[in-house]
């Protein structure tokens, strides 16, 4: 076997990442993993308990169907035969049905009323099992803002999500990504800055899968 031949076997999918919420960011989140070539995730866990409504545009234009569960388009989307594992699982993760949550890398893109509860369960579950986590700080913003990406330890507790997950006892060894705009800001969510957050979560996602795999 040649050496490019060598390197292009090793160059395959591996590993687990579990995608909690297939909302407007989730589903680019996860458009962009499993599209990664020559690489990326073997198996991803898509979750989400919601349906297609008129108002999710982005799912739209790419052939989704009203009323069809988000993950089970996006595993429709990857088609029979694709090289990476898409599995749509079609609930909202609570404490009921936590042990959902699997796979070496965690990412948390969950939205609408109060999810930080659920998003510190997620953590606590993941991180219990050995999974890396990531998730969100805030995803409003008009394109001029910097996006955040700073282990919790390093974020000060100005920001509500920061002090709410810190004083659930998640301080250190967890991934924040975002614009640091919440719902309380006058900014609303456009899709070219959902894009670049999407991009910013898809590379630490896949350098917290390279780390996971590397311990292995």
């Amino acid at each position: 076997m040649s050496d490019i031949a060598k390197l292009e076997k090793n160059k395959v999918p591996k590993g687990e990442v579990s995608l909690v919420g297939l909302g407007r960011l989730g589903l680019r989140t996860a458009l962009n993993l499993i599209q990664a070539h020559r690489g990326g995730p073997k198996t991803v866990y898509a979750i989400d308990g919601q349906k297609i409504s008129i108002d999710d545009l982005i799912f739209r234009m790419y052939g989704a169907e009203i009323g069809e569960y988000k993950v089970d388009f996006i595993k429709r989307l990857a088609g029979a035969g694709f090289n990476k594992e898409i599995i749509p699982i079609t609930q909202d993760i609570s404490p009921e049905n936590i042990e959902l949550i699997k796979g070496d890398v965690v990412c948390i893109e969950i939205a609408g009323g109060d999810t930080l509860k659920t998003t510190s369960e997620i953590i606590k579950h993941a991180r219990a099992s050995g999974a890396l986590t990531t998730s969100t700080v805030g995803v409003f913003g008009i394109g001029e803002e910097e996006i955040i990406v700073n282990d919790i330890s390093e974020l000060e507790n100005d920001n509500p999500i920061v002090e709410f997950l810190k004083n659930e006892g998640i301080t250190e060894n967890h991934l924040l990504i975002g614009t640091g705009k919440l719902i309380r800001d006058w900014e609303p969510v456009t899709p070219y800055t959902l894009d670049q957050i999407s991009a910013v979560i898809t590379r630490e996602v896949l350098k917290l899968l390279e780390k996971k795999n590397n311990e292995k």
